[in-house]
């Protein structure tokens, strides 16, 4: 959660915004954050906030643009709110603030999505929405295996709304039923990175972007980590295999086998653990890995053929199920 608060602290500091997209990023706080409550027959605005510095940009912009007095209430942490929460409320223009940010319409029924001036705007009235929107509701989980940015959504209209104003940014993001919860996620790294520079958090993606690097690199010295651990478990159980077929080999030949092979065999035999290369720079004087494999290769192969022709077992005979079996 650091990481979101840290987020929304940025974006609640963004400036330089038409009145366009000021209106459009108050409309999607106040939908997502808040109710529109019915009290003896009037209209309350209320929006539930888990930032102070996005309760004051809210409050502030309801005062510049519409010239709205609005109350914050500091709701403290306590049973299951784990955090300080702000609601921002409107009590004496909250109709009329409803009906100028489009949270209602002419009949004064609630708008189950976004309103329709910040559907249709511009592309600047859709980054604002996605601002609002994320200041009011969204989070944005440590990169990794399960790495998003979140948006938890009042309606499924709502989140289907929020997927446009996505679509029409470029960014991918899907729309999701999660406990009974409508939410709106986008999971591709960089489709994150280029949703949270649009929406103004620059300071915020540079961090985001180096624990994302610092996880791509460990990851992969991992992988690189288990592949070179796999290759020296299969090198040292084909080389302790390979000694047990050596030994049946200088069996069967005795004193018949070679010199020069029976010379492989026996360095062989003496280093069971090493791989092909080592043996070949412990032989006297040194050979190559293939010369190494060939002379035992060779061995094997007239110790076989000697075992076929006195009808004994060859020295496939002398491996053990555990040295065949894949760990």
């Amino acid at each position: 959660m650091a990481l979101t608060q840290q987020v929304k602290a940025e974006l609640a500091t963004v400036g330089e915004l038409k009145p366009e997209a000021r209106a459009a990023e108050v409309a999607a706080m106040l939908r997502f954050a808040g109710g529109i409550h019915v009290v003896s027959g009037h209209i309350v605005i209320e929006a539930e906030l888990d930032s102070g510095n996005a309760a004051r940009r809210l409050r502030t912009a309801l005062a510049e643009l519409y010239g709205f007095d609005s109350e914050v209430v500091v709701v403290n942490a306590s049973g299951l709110r784990r955090r300080t929460r702000y609601v921002v409320r409107l009590v004496r223009h909250g109709e009329a603030l409803a009906r100028r940010t489009g949270l209602i319409d002419q009949h004064r029924r609630p708008v189950r999505g976004l309103p329709a001036q910040v559907v249709g705007g511009s592309m600047q009235d859709q980054v604002a929405a996605w601002r609002g929107a994320f200041l009011a509701r969204g989070s944005l989980t440590e990169p990794g295996r399960s790495m998003g940015l979140e948006v938890t959504c009042p309606s499924s209209e709502a989140a289907l709304a929020l997927v446009g104003c996505a679509r029409r940014l470029g960014i991918n993001a899907k729309a999701r039923e999660v406990r009974q919860m409508d939410r709106v996620v986008v999971r591709d790294g960089d489709a994150i990175s280029a949703l949270l520079t649009r929406m103004g958090a620059h300071e915020s993606v540079l961090a985001w972007e180096e624990r994302r690097m610092r996880r791509e690199v460990r990851a992969s010295a991992n992988r690189l980590a288990n592949f070179d651990d796999a290759n020296l478990r299969r090198s040292a159980r084909a080389a302790v295999a390979s000694s047990a077929r050596v030994e049946r080999a200088l069996e069967i030949l005795g004193d018949d086998a070679p010199d020069h092979l029976r010379a492989a065999g026996e360095l062989r035999l003496a280093h069971r653990q090493a791989s092909l290369e080592e043996l070949g720079h412990l032989n006297d004087p040194p050979l190559t890995k293939d010369a190494v494999a060939g002379r035992i290769r060779r061995l094997l192969a007239l110790a076989d053929k000697t075992a076929t022709d006195r009808g004994v077992p060859t020295t496939e005979a002398a491996l053990t199920p555990e040295m065949l079996t894949e760990r």
